[in-house]
C-alpha cells in the first residue's frame, strides 16, 4: 500500500471525526445531552450510530481475515453479531428505554433497589469496556504499521487522543453524529473497492478457492518475515531466499525446501514460485507466528467443532444485548417504540455490511495467501486493492479502505469510552465534589488511558482475543440480568449478585486461563475457550435458584418498576389550538 495515500486517507477520517464532533459540541449543553443526548435521537440516526459503533475492527478487518484463514465456517461470527439484535428487539429494547436509566448500573439499581448490584454491574461494565477497547487499539496499531512502518503502540495512542477529544468535548450528542457518519464511511470504504476487486478477479480468470485444500500462490510471491518462524512445507518447492533458512545464511540464492518443517530466521525474505502450495506456521511451535487479534479463542476447533460452534453462537447471540456501548444507545431513543424501530433498522444496516465480508475473505485466499504464512490475516482487506488493481487506482482504493478501518477503530472506541466514562462519572468521581458534566469529561481520561497503557505493556500476547472474552462475559452476566430483570418479578438482589458473579466471573476466569495458555488441548481447552455453553446457564441458574431461596428479599417497589418497564408511554398531548383569526 502506498504510504502517502494511506496516511492521507487516515488523516482525512481523523479530521472529519473531529469536525463532526465539534458540530455536536455546539448543541451539547446539559447533563442529559452528555449522557443520553436528551433522549431525542430519531430511529434512523440512532440506528446509523449503533451500526457505526458496533461494526468494530473485528468486523471491518477480522471477519474477512477469519474467512481467509478458516473458510466459510467463520461466517458464524457475523451471523451471531447480527442475530443478537433480534434478542434485543424481542426482549430488551423497549423496556430498557422505558426504565429511564442512563447506564446499565442505573438500570440494575432501579430494578433491584440495591447498591451492591449496582456496584458489581459497574465493575463488569468497566471490565467489558476495557477488554473490548484493547483490540480496537491493537487494530489501529496494525493499520498504522502497514501504512508507515511505525511501531504498533503509536496507532493506539493516536486513536486514544482523538477519542478523548471527541467524547470529552460533546458527550453522547456529539458522538451520535460521529458514529452515524462513520457507519456510512465504513460501508462506502468496503462497497466501492469490492466492485473493482471483483471485476479485476473476473478479468484475471483465476478460479475460486477450494476451501478444503491448502491454498496456492497463483503468482510468484515474495514474503518478508519480521520474526523467526517454523513452517510446515506440504510438498518440495524451490524458492529464492535472503536471510536465514534452517540455520544457514543465504544471500538471494536458490534452494530447495523439502516436505516437512523448516526454520526461517528473523528478517528473512523468501520468494515462492507461482503454483506452490502455501506453507503454514507449525502449530506445535508456540509463539512462532503473530497472533491474529480477531482469531477465535479455540485454535483447534477440529477437536470439538460442533461444541465450539455452539459456544460461538451463544456468546455472540446473547452477548450483544449486554455490551454496554450498544445498550447505552437505546437510552437515547425518545420512547420504547422508537427503540424498537431503531433495532429493526440496525438489523438491515448490519446485514448489508456483512454481505461484503465473504467476498473479501475469498479474494484474500486467492491473492493474499502469504498472510496465512505470516499470521497477519487481518490485513487482507487493507492489501487487496493494491494486489488486484495496482497503480494509482489501487492506491486510492487502498486509502479509502484504510480510512474505513480507521473509522472502525474510532467509532467503536468512542462508544466504549462513552459507556465506561458514564459509569465512572456516576459511581466514582461524584465523591470528588465536581459538577456532573465535569465528572463525565474527567472520567473520559481513565476510560481510554487504562486500555491504552495495557496495550503497550502486554506486547505480543494475544490480548485481542478480548473481543470474544467481552462477548462471553456479557452473555453470562448482563444477559441473565436484563432478561430476568425485565420479565421476572421474582428476581432478588442476592439472586442478581450470585448470577453476575458466578456467570460472568466463571466466563472471565475460563477465557483468561485460555489466553494465558493454561489448557492447550482436549476437552479442558475447548470448555475453557468457549465457555458460553455452560457459563450462560450457570448465570441464569444462579439468579433463579438464589432468588427462589430469598423470596422475602424481592424489592418493595417491584410492581411499580415492572409497570414502568412494560406499559407503553402515554402519547404526547396534542397542541392546543390558538384563538381563531379572521381576515
Amino acid at each position: 500500500m502506498n504510504q502517502t495515500y494511506g496516511i492521507a486517507g487516515v488523516t482525512a477520517v481523523v479530521l472529519a471525526t473531529v469536525l463532526v464532533g465539534a458540530l455536536g459540541l455546539r448543541i451539547s449543553r446539559t447533563t442529559s445531552d452528555f449522557y443520553v443526548a436528551s433522549r431525542t435521537v430519531a430511529p434512523r440516526l440512532n440506528a446509523c450510530a449503533v451500526g457505526g459503533e458496533y461494526l468494530s475492527a473485528a468486523s471491518f478487518l477480522g471477519v474477512a481475515g477469519l474467512v481467509l484463514a478458516e473458510g466459510p465456517d467463520m461466517l458464524w461470527f457475523p451471523i451471531g453479531y447480527t442475530a443478537g439484535f433480534l434478542v434485543l428487539l424481542a426482549f430488551v429494547a423497549a423496556p430498557l428505554r422505558r426504565s429511564g436509566a442512563y447506564t446499565l448500573p442505573d438500570f440494575a439499581e432501579a430494578r433491584l433497589e440495591s447498591r451492591a448490584v449496582r456496584g458489581i454491574a459497574g465493575v463488569l461494565v468497566v471490565g467489558i469496556g476495557w477488554l473490548y477497547l484493547l483490540p480496537q487499539l491493537r487494530g489501529a496499531g496494525l493499520t498504522l504499521r502497514l501504512l508507515t512502518g511505525a511501531p504498533g503502540w503509536l496507532g493506539g495512542l493516536v486513536v486514544a487522543a482523538v477519542v478523548t477529544l471527541a467524547v470529552a468535548a460533546g458527550g453522547m450528542r456529539s458522538i451520535t453524529f460521529v458514529q452515524a457518519f462513520q457507519y456510512w464511511l465504513k460501508l462506502t470504504a468496503l462497497l466501492v473497492p469490492v466492485a473493482f476487486l471483483v471485476f479485476a478477479w473476473r478479468a484475471d480468470h483465476t478460479p475460486a478457492p477450494v476451501w478444503d485444500e491448502r491454498p496456492v500462490f497463483h503468482r510468484a510471491t515474495e514474503v518478508r518475515l519480521d520474526r523467526a518462524l517454523t513452517l510446515t512445507v506440504p510438498e518440495p518447492v524451490r524458492v529464492t531466499a535472503s536471510g536465514s533458512v534452517d540455520g544457514r545464511t543465504v544471500h538471494g540464492g536458490s534452494l530447495r525446501l523439502t516436505e516437512g518443517r523448516h526454520r526461517i530466521g528473523t528478517d528473512t525474505t523468501v520468494r515462492f514460485p507461482a503454483g506452490a502450495r502455501v506453507p503454514l506456521p507449525d502449530p506445535t511451535a508456540r509463539g512462532t507466528a503473530p497472533s491474529s487479534w480477531a482469531r477465535p479463542l479455540s485454535s483447534s476447533r477440529q477437536q470439538h467443532g460442533l461444541y465450539a460452534t455452539y459456544g460461538l453462537i451463544l456468546a455472540t447471540f446473547l452477548g450483544t444485548m449486554g455490551l454496554p456501548h450498544v445498550v447505552v444507545r437505546f437510552y437515547t431513543s425518545p420512547d420504547g417504540r422508537a427503540a424498537r424501530r431503531t433495532t429493526v433498522i440496525v438489523l438491515a444496516l448490519l446485514g448489508t455490511f456483512y454481505l461484503l465480508m465473504p467476498l473479501y475473505g475469498m479474494l484474500g485466499r486467492l491473492y493474499a495467501p502469504d498472510l496465512l504464512l505470516t499470521g497477519d490475516t487481518d490485513a487482507a482487506v487493507l492489501v487487496l486493492p493494491q494486489r488486484l488493481v495496482g497503480g494509482i487506482g489501487g492506491d486510492l482504493l487502498g486509502a479509502l479502505v484504510a480510512g474505513g478501518a480507521c473509522a472502525a477503530f474510532l467509532s467503536t472506541a468512542c462508544g466504549l469510552t462513552m459507556s465506561v466514562a458514564g459509569v465512572l462519572a456516576q459511581d466514582v468521581l461524584p465523591t470528588l465534589g465536581l459538577r456532573r458534566v465535569r465528572h463525565f469529561r474527567l472520567a473520559t481520561l481513565p476510560a481510554i488511558a487504562v486500555p491504552t497503557a495495557a496495550g503497550t505493556v502486554v506486547g505480543d500476547l494475544p490480548v485481542a482475543d478480548a473481543v470474544g472474552l467481552a462477548f462471553a462475559v456479557s452473555a453470562s452476566s448482563f444477559c441473565p440480568l436484563l432478561v430476568l430483570g425485565i420479565w421476572w418479578r421474582g428476581l432478588t438482589p442476592p439472586g442478581a449478585v450470585a448470577g453476575l458473579l458466578l456467570g460472568g466471573g466463571s466466563a472471565l476466569v475460563a477465557v483468561t486461563v485460555t489466553i494465558a495458555g493454561g489448557a492447550r488441548a482436549g476437552w479442558p481447552h475447548t470448555l475453557l475457550a468457549w465457555p458460553a455453553v455452560w457459563s450462560v446457564p450457570v448465570g441464569f441458574a444462579a439468579m433463579v435458584l438464589t432468588s427462589l431461596a430469598t423470596r422475602d428479599r424481592v424489592p418493595p417497589g417491584t410492581a411499580a418498576t415492572m409497570a414502568r418497564l412494560h406499559l407503553p408511554e402515554p402519547a404526547p398531548a396534542p397542541a392546543r389550538p390558538g384563538p381563531a383569526t379572521t381576515t
